[in-house]
């Protein structure tokens, strides 16, 4: 295959991703609306993936031995962390604002940097950062004296922060003489933040009579379990497979870009399913937030032995989330 049909076949596994991942706001928050705990559906939506993915955590069994630590840890901030403060927000707020919040994490992982590793950052890293929190400040409406539920609002930074630790992991993942496959690392980090969530979400006592009725999505019932079965097999096992297989085929900075159509996808889907429209200075305050996004991760310095947290990361976002879930 050429390279251009290489490049070719990357952007459009990359859309596919961006798409996917857009797509688990816009399903769940309907089952949240028909009586289900948020943290009930990230439980199904996290276990209903882990099983799905059980033969590649065979595969790379090897990885509880190698990196145990790296393993846990994905799964109790990129899986279960990023998942539960999104979907908690989905709640309170609307879905394109909780995701665009979430996407401050690539300018939170420059404080990670400035401030835990002590390293200078470039002048294009901060300005991506001011760029980010103004963006933010036009999103959440701050003139108005937060035009949200602040609960809401805070939820969806926890997922951000959560996503600041899939990056860091993900950069640990990739160090070393043998690098870490990341669907290794997926598929462990979905069978970790399965195990996590039962104890949390305790699901024994979920309404499990939801998922055999409808839910409102914009004014038309749909079946519950077919969303669920979207949020499983789309918005997360086909989101990170196909995001995985097309950071191999793009460069990293490439299909960062292409993920930031995310938060752009989320948004239009949610306007047009789910009736929630933001206004003029929202629209223009997310557009911020992705370009200053883009130019933090873009202009993360780089340490003498490889990239540094967030320069090289796994794909997605609730990624899961990152979410990525996520993200």
């Amino acid at each position: 295959m050429h390279a251009s049909q290489v490049r070719s076949a990357g952007l459009g596994l990359a859309l596919a991703s961006a798409f996917a991942f857009g797509g688990s706001g816009v399903a769940a928050k309907p089952l949240i609306e028909a009586g289900l705990d948020p943290l009930h559906v990230v439980w199904l939506r996290v276990t209903g993936a882990a099983l799905v993915m059980l033969p590649l955590a065979w595969r790379h069994r090897d990885l509880l031995r190698r990196r145990p630590a790296l393993l846990a840890g994905f799964g109790l901030l990129a899986v279960a962390g990023v998942q539960a403060f999104y979907f908690a927000a989905l709640s309170l707020i609307p879905v394109g604002v909780a995701l665009l919040i979430e996407y401050l994490a690539p300018a939170l992982v420059l404080g990670w940097v400035r401030f835990v590793q002590r390293r200078p950052v470039t002048r294009a890293a901060a300005l991506g950062v001011v760029l980010a929190v103004t963006g933010l400040a036009c999103v959440v409406e701050v003139w108005s004296g937060l035009g949200f539920d602040v609960l809401g609002l805070l939820l969806a930074l926890g997922a951000a922060c959560c996503q600041v630790g899939y990056f860091v992991l993900s950069d640990q993942g990739a160090d070393g003489e043998r690098p870490v496959d990341p669907l290794g690392v997926i598929a462990y980090g979905l069978l970790v933040g399965a195990a996590v969530l039962t104890v949390v979400a305790r699901p024994w006592g979920m309404e499990w009579g939801v998922l055999a009725g409808a839910a409102d999505l914009g004014g038309t019932a749909a079946p519950a379990w077919a969303l669920l079965g979207w949020i499983v097999l789309v918005a997360t096992v086909l989101a990170y497979v196909t995001g995985v297989v097309s950071v191999r085929r793009l460069s990293p900075q490439v299909a960062g870009v292409v993920a930031c159509l995310e938060a752009v996808i989320a948004t239009v889907l949610a306007w047009v399913l789910l009736g929630e429209h933001l206004s003029a200075p929202q629209i223009a305050g997310g557009t911020l937030v992705l370009v200053g996004a883009f130019i933090a991760q873009r202009s993360t310095p780089k340490a003498a032995s490889g990239p540094v947290a967030g320069s090289d990361p796994l794909p997605g976002q609730d990624r899961l989330s990152t979410d990525r879930a996520a993200t």
